[in-house]
């Protein structure tokens, strides 16, 4: 009995070690503020294809979110106005929904809540582990020449008059 709960002892620990390494592998290799934004195709409702890459030269808002989290419909507004306020200027806003539901839950969530926002699709979490998001709402502000320049964890006012400025700068650089 006693050799048995040896064993089932250094089985626990041994396990926590592992967890522990590939956690904090992980996190290390998330992107960070300074690091080349990971690039990404994913679809949107509509089944077209965006990639990343693709919007270089712009500043992009880069959100993650679902439209079950209460965080996150709190800030679907200021994000829909923040997109309405910077539109014909150098920035894309580009949030990617995790939801299970896919484009159903969104459109539905849309339609409810009355405002739009240009959505991304990855129900797998595939691009919300590439960078490394531990939970939603996550946004990352990533400059024209692709380099993360903010990361974010919570909501936000994303219209406030000190985002909008923020921004703004980052556009003359």
């Amino acid at each position: 009995m006693r050799k048995t709960f040896s064993h089932v002892l250094a089985l626990i620990l041994i396990s926590s070690f592992f967890t522990l390494v590939v956690a904090c592998s992980t996190e290390s290799s998330a992107p960070r503020p300074g690091s080349v934004a990971p690039d990404f195709s994913v679809k949107d409702a509509t089944g077209k294809t965006v990639q990343l890459s693709d919007l270089r030269g712009n500043v992009v808002l880069l959100n993650f979110w679902a439209t079950w989290c209460p965080p996150c419909k709190e800030e679907v507004p200021a994000l829909s106005r923040l997109n309405a306020r910077m539109a014909g200027t150098a920035f894309r806003m580009v949030t990617i929904s995790i939801d299970e539901g896919g484009s159903n839950a969104v459109e539905s969530f849309f339609q409810v809540s009355g405002y739009r926002l240009p959505t991304l699709l990855d129900p797998a979490g595939t691009v919300g582990r590439l960078y490394g998001i531990t939970g939603i709402p996550e946004t990352f502000i990533i400059d024209a020449q692709g380099v993360i320049r903010k990361k974010i964890v919570g909501p936000r006012a994303w219209d406030d008059p000190s985002v909008i400025s923020y921004l703004e700068e980052l556009q003359k650089r």
